[in-house]
């Protein structure tokens, strides 16, 4: 009974103690930025613990809305100077557990710094800060003719999506964002504030200097904070042609994939549901699509070219068992099938009311596609598990929505299993384990495995060089 006593008054001296501290700190933070832009109530620092992933939240101390570089850098330099852990914040829309807190300190929100502060038409170009989300520049720029087309499927910030490198949908066509920044403003560790591709630069491309641009995109906020991004723009297709193509079996909608992107077919999108995921799709978007595996393409052209890529397409889909090849021509019909796509991940987790979903993202080689595809069918079978297959298979980057109970030890430690021989399947065809989601939390162990230990060296010597004290996003990557 002592020792339970004892243990009960240690866990409320360290409560105490923690709790007065976060009060301290947001005392010192409210005079850098402002009462209204610091929080600490439990709900707030709940909502910010937290991605869309299973991994478990933890809460930061306190939460601190930044409205500026000027208040980033001013932050930044302030938990450097009591050591305190700074984790950036922008929508929460990532799946590795990215945001999370796991040593306290101070969750930097930039959902307020949420504005377009330049467009160059001419140049095919904008600045943005790093709250700006996606659908919000689209917005922006509609008058334009021009459009931001990197496409995660959720409205996510571009800061964000430049801190993991996300792609998406149209990557096929356009890239991922290494591809699509230009220029990043960063406040680094010790609050200093640097251009990553010079102090002005907007060049399409340069031989200045280290290339600390793409160093900055993907490194997940260890080492610096993304607070703008000068981010290329693309032409708004004069011409958009959508079709979807069920397949009898697995087995000929990925063959058709590799043969579509092997005959240089400029496809913008081309994605790939499995029987699971479209019947996941039919019942949550109301659709009604064959249940079978099935493919989304969509071609960007003029109205003089886009309907032969149609065609081309079609004859290659249909070689290969396609069961029929639907054009959806009409705007609605569009937006309604890509909708339903970017609903996949909630879709998958309606399956199972009460579940949470934890998204595979390895990409491959295109001609390791089909063989990859079918290990995570029958690896999924030998589990036991549940896991819609999607994926942006056009370049070769695809996910399995792995279905959980998150109070389930079990099945916990089932969707690790099948998340590292999928991983580790994907390094075996020389691919990556992740394509666009970043590694966060759940994949540092795999990082090892896809750089060896002189790579995994030579990132902490750079972690090491710009955040000696290890405050930025830490226990994050490596």
């Amino acid at each position: 009974m002592n020792i339970i006593k004892s243990t009960k008054v240690l866990f409320l001296y360290k409560f105490m103690q923690r709790y007065a501290s976060s009060q301290a700190l947001a005392t010192d933070l409210k005079s850098i930025v402002g009462n209204d832009n610091v929080a600490t109530s439990t709900a707030v620092r709940e909502q910010h613990s937290h991605d869309e992933s299973y991994h478990p939240g933890h809460k930061p101390d306190v939460v601190v809305f930044a409205q500026s570089t000027d208040h980033v850098s001013k932050i930044v330099k302030y938990c450097a100077s009591k050591r305190v852990p700074v984790i950036p914040f922008g929508t929460g829309t990532g799946v590795e557990g990215g945001v999370t807190a796991p040593q306290g300190g101070v969750c930097l929100d930039l959902s307020r710094m949420d504005k377009v502060l330049s467009i160059n038409a001419e140049d095919f170009d904008c600045t943005v800060q790093a709250g700006v989300t996606r659908n919000a520049l689209n917005t922006y720029i509609r008058d334009t003719g021009l459009q931001f087309p990197i496409d995660p499927g959720a409205n996510a910030s571009l800061g964000g999506m430049c801190a993991t490198s996300a792609s998406g949908t149209m990557a096929v066509r356009y890239g991922t964002m290494r591809e699509n920044v230009m220029n990043l403003e960063v406040v680094l560790a010790d609050g200093s504030i640097i251009k990553t591709a010079g102090l002005k630069g907007r060049s399409r491309k340069t031989s200045s200097g280290y290339n600390l641009t793409n160093l900055f995109v993907g490194q997940e906020g260890t080492l610096g904070i993304i607070t703008e991004a000068t981010l290329k723009l693309h032409a708004i297709p004069e011409a958009v042609l959508a079709a979807v193509a069920p397949f009898k079996d697995l087995q000929g909608a990925v063959n058709a994939t590799v043969a579509i992107m092997q005959s240089g077919l400029p496809v913008a999108r081309i994605e790939f549901l499995d029987e699971n995921m479209v019947d996941a799709c039919n019942r949550f978007s109301k659709l009604n699509l064959d249940i079978a595996p099935t493919l989304f393409l969509e071609f960007h052209g003029s109205n003089s070219n886009i309907e032969a890529q149609g065609q081309i397409a079609e004859e290659t889909c249909k070689s290969y068992e396609c069961l029929q090849f639907a054009f959806a021509t009409d705007v609605d019909k569009r937006a309604e099938l890509w909708k339903a796509r970017h609903n996949a991940w909630y879709a998958a987790q309606a399956l199972k009311p009460g579940s949470k979903g934890y998204s595979t993202d390895v990409c491959v080689p295109i001609s390791a596609l089909s063989g990859i595809v079918t290990f995570a069918k029958d690896e999924l079978k030998r589990l036991n598990l549940l896991g819609p297959i999607v994926g942006h298979v056009g370049d070769g980057n695809f996910h399995v929505f792995v279905i959980v109970d998150p109070t389930n030890p079990k099945e916990i430690e089932l969707v690790h299993q099948y998340s590292m021989a999928l991983a580790k399947e994907a390094l075996r065809v020389s691919g990556t384990v992740t394509g666009e989601h970043g590694i966060g939390v759940g994949k540092k162990k795999l990082l090892i495995d896809e750089f060896g230990a002189a790579g995994i060296n030579t990132m902490k010597a750079i972690k090491q060089a710009l955040d000696p004290m290890n405050i930025l996003n830490p226990g994050k990557v490596l």
